[in-house]
């Protein structure tokens, strides 16, 4: 059996993500308290066919008080108990959430009378700190769509096996910020820049003119021997500590080209040595 927790800040897509599973095959429960989880496994195991069963919960702050504490030491005797499990924590900036729930005018479920929202807010990242903790993935949804949220959670959980770590490479643009998310971020805003061409302004990194213009640049081919020295260095390491998960984002100043076009040529080479390698460019349209 297989158990995946979906857990986060309200506004940041568990719903979705509960929604997104359902789809694929999942069996789903939302905002089921924390002292139930055991239980419910226990029920779920006796069933002749629990072997080949994926389930989904939500987990929210909707909980009895004390209740997220005991979340760690369930988990693990679920785990004693022969269940694969699986936490992945969604969260979003301050701002986006504030943002969110004024154009939606829906009401934070920690907000009262004599509990604005900005205080909800705090109260509930402290209050699942117990579970976001331990996530094997946190994953900033700020500036994700619906698209690209089902797209990365079906990526992250789908074909995720035990014995093999799933890899992420994403470009990004500085500009907007850096991803919140990523376990190792490389700056390659030092390359030359085919923004600077006209010809090439309005292209992005996976068309051919760019493509033929960075593979003439020196510098692009050493940064990019040099990541990929790095990264074969150091991802074992990460692999025999038991990580589930792995970000690698590549950063240029618009996100549109250098980036595109090293992560791409990361997701290339890792792609025929690991198992389970994703790519996602956080600066083109879906």
């Amino acid at each position: 059996m297989r158990l995946v927790i979906i857990s986060g800040h309200s506004g940041s897509g568990k719903t979705s993500a509960l929604n997104i599973l359902e789809d694929v095959g999942f069996t789903c429960i939302d905002n089921l308290p924390a002292s139930l989880l055991q239980h419910l496994i226990g029920q779920l195991k006796d069933n002749s066919n629990h072997d080949d069963l994926n389930v989904a919960v939500g987990i929210d702050a909707r909980n009895l008080v004390g209740d997220l504490n005991q979340i760690p030491e369930i988990l693990k005797a679920i785990e004693r108990d022969g269940v694969d499990v699986n936490v992945i924590f969604l969260y979003a900036q301050r701002s986006d959430l504030l943002r969110r729930y004024s154009e939606t005018r829906r009401r934070h479920p920690l907000s009262t009378d004599s509990i604005g929202l900005k205080e909800a807010i705090k109260l509930e990242k402290e209050m699942l700190s117990p579970i976001s903790d331990i996530a094997d993935r946190s994953v900033d949804t700020s500036r994700l769509t619906l698209h690209q949220l089902r797209d990365l959670i079906k990526k992250t959980i789908v074909p995720k096996q035990p014995q093999h770590m799933s890899i992420l490479f994403e470009s990004f643009g500085f500009k907007k910020g850096v991803p919140t998310d990523a376990d190792y971020v490389f700056d390659v805003r030092c390359l030359p820049n085919p923004y600077w061409k006209t010809e090439l302004k309005n292209l992005t990194g996976n068309d051919q003119e760019v493509i033929e213009f960075l593979e003439s640049q020196v510098e692009i081919a050493s940064m990019l021997a040099d990541i990929i020295g790095f990264l074969t260095r150091w991802i074992p390491q990460f692999q025999d500590n038991n990580r589930s998960y792995l970000t690698i984002a590549i950063g240029c100043t618009g996100g549109q080209h250098r980036s595109v076009y090293l992560a791409n040529r990361l997701f290339e080479h890792f792609s025929g040595v690991h198992p389970f390698v994703q790519i996602s460019h956080q600066e083109l349209s879906s």
